[in-house]
């Protein structure tokens, strides 16, 4: 039953109250939830995915969902996306925990992965290093010093803090145990989009609400999935798909020589220095 009947007010009533409480948990919860990203918090999601994904020198998996929202007025084709409906954009980065770190709310819906990523203030941080990200260091195993890096899937362009897939079909050994080993980790972004969408149902239908209405929403959904999962305590491996689909992306570049060279270098780590006892099972047949 909706609010209105509920509550037996007015529909704009209802709606104002319903923002009101939004902003009010983004307000309140932001700080706390949303974790302050410095260098002794990224040693600490580090560790969290070499021991729960097998990689190390991680800092998270990124990644951007649509969120269906019904037609803005006025808007022509800004929020139409390549699956032939209108939404805004979801961008976010998490831990291995399944908690967000970072998120970005409200992009064109026909915008990609790789475009709003080189807008956002995650980007522009990590590039001028602003965020406390800890120097290289030597990994187990290796007296070789490795970046810390964050991942993402072949939406995004390969830099020296952001590591991409290989792409091509005909992958040697350890390129295809690199796009493996990189998937575990990357896995942990998608898992917490499917937690968010089925936690909290307004993501299973289009918002009919305005766009800032509808960003205040997906913000306070997000700080709430964080708090809920704080205080749960809970860590489980399993999770149910997420109903929001993945944007699209640009062609982007195999990236600079140096963004090559970290990418191999990890690559040559997960094949030769510290491989997993089940992950050549990848490369065969």
């Amino acid at each position: 039953m909706d609010l209105h009947y509920t509550f037996r007010v007015g529909i704009s009533t209802a709606g104002a109250i319903v923002r009101e409480v939004c902003e009010a948990i983004w307000t309140c919860l932001a700080n706390h939830a949303l974790p302050k990203l410095y260098t002794e918090k990224w040693l600490e999601i580090a560790e969290g995915y070499e021991k729960y994904a097998n990689f190390p020198h991680c800092l998270g998996a990124i990644d951007g969902k649509h969120v269906r929202v019904v037609q803005p007025p006025n808007s022509g084709s800004m929020y139409y996306n390549y699956k032939n409906y209108f939404s805004i954009v979801l961008f976010a980065m998490c831990d291995a925990n399944y908690l967000f770190t970072y998120i970005d709310v409200g992009s064109y819906g026909k915008s990609s992965d790789s475009g709003i990523f080189k807008n956002s203030k995650l980007f522009e941080k990590l590039s001028d290093g602003s965020l406390g990200i800890p120097p290289p260091t030597q990994i187990a195993d290796s007296s070789l010093h490795y970046l810390y890096v964050t991942v993402g899937d072949k939406a995004f362009p390969l830099s020296t803090n952001l590591l991409r897939p290989y792409g091509g079909r005909h992958l040697t050994d350890t390129k295809k145990i690199f796009n493996y080993r990189l998937s575990r980790a990357r896995c942990y972004i998608e898992c917490s989009f499917g937690i968010l969408a089925n936690k909290w149902r307004i993501f299973h239908r289009p918002l009919n609400v305005d766009i800032e209405f509808s960003e205040v929403l997906i913000k306070a959904a997000c700080v709430l999935h964080n708090f809920v999962r704080q205080r749960d305590g809970k860590r489980e491996d399993n999770f149910p798909q997420c109903s929001m689909q993945k944007l699209t992306f640009d062609m982007v570049s195999r990236g600079n020589p140096k963004a090559v060279s970290v990418r191999d270098k990890f690559a040559h780590y997960f094949s030769e220095i510290a491989p997993l006892d089940w992950q050549n099972k990848v490369t065969e047949g």
